[in-house]
């Protein structure tokens, strides 16, 4: 990792770990179609309201700060992307959830995960189960076309080999990347699914176990990390 000379305009464009993956595959599945903005390097504490030299140098310590070289991992670059708004919006949208937490006393048990955006619209959300051997998660209601897919089976069954047949269902360009910087493990593990709500539903454990579910507005592009708790199951203990 390096730094860029700023005192000219570059471009500094690679391939990143994921897509070089799609790349070597040969399956015709790595298309660029959009692209991001993101203010990864920006510390807006330094913008400095004081300056003596008036309001053209409030942004002069930002604007000369080095900006780093792109890097190959996408889970550990463009962590904090910029949203288009409309021009008059005064409050960033935000999620809202009904439980900031959600905790399971044993396998089988079912809770609902019903986002709501605040000062915004999102009609469909991005679900994130960074784990999928803790807990099991179904779509609740249908949107975009029909983009669904979710693993459905039988509690508290706790085979490795159809845990991962399940999460096989999901095609390969529904796992989560960039949104909730996972390493490779972890992302193995992880099911993403879009919907306007979830089910999630505990899977049978001989310990506690704990994971995460990232929720992302598709519109709004607000997020929100939910932690997920699993008890033992007692049968099991």
């Amino acid at each position: 990792m390096g730094f860029l000379d700023n005192t000219s305009i570059t471009v500094d464009a690679i391939l990143t770990k994921k897509g070089r993956e799609l790349l070597a595959r040969g399956q015709n599945e790595f298309k660029i179609t959009k692209f991001a903005l993101a203010d990864d390097e920006i510390d807006y504490n330094l913008y400095d309201t004081t300056h003596p030299n008036g309001s053209n140098f409030y942004g002069a310590v930002i604007e000369n700060m080095p900006l780093l070289e792109a890097f190959v991992d996408e889970n550990q670059l463009m962590r904090y992307k910029l949203t288009t708004l409309p021009k008059e919006t005064a409050k960033l949208p935000i999620l809202e959830l009904p439980s900031p937490s959600l905790t399971f006393n044993g396998a089988g048990q079912t809770q609902t995960i019903n986002p709501n955006t605040r000062n915004g619209v999102d009609t469909s959300y991005t679900f994130i189960l960074q784990n999928a051997e803790v807990a099991n998660i179904s779509a609740v209601g249908v949107s975009g076309g029909g983009n669904i897919a979710a693993i459905k089976r039988g509690r508290g069954r706790q085979d490795d080999a159809l845990i991962r047949e399940e999460m096989d269902m999901f095609p390969r360009g529904r796992r989560a990347t960039t949104p909730v910087f996972l390493n490779e493990g972890e992302r193995k593990r992880s099911v993403t699914i879009t919907a306007k709500s979830v089910n999630i539903i505990s899977r049978s454990l001989t310990a506690q176990t704990a994971t995460n579910i990232t929720v992302v507005g598709n519109q709004s592009g607000a997020q929100f990390t939910l932690p997920v708790t699993v008890k033992a199951d007692p049968s099991k203990v």
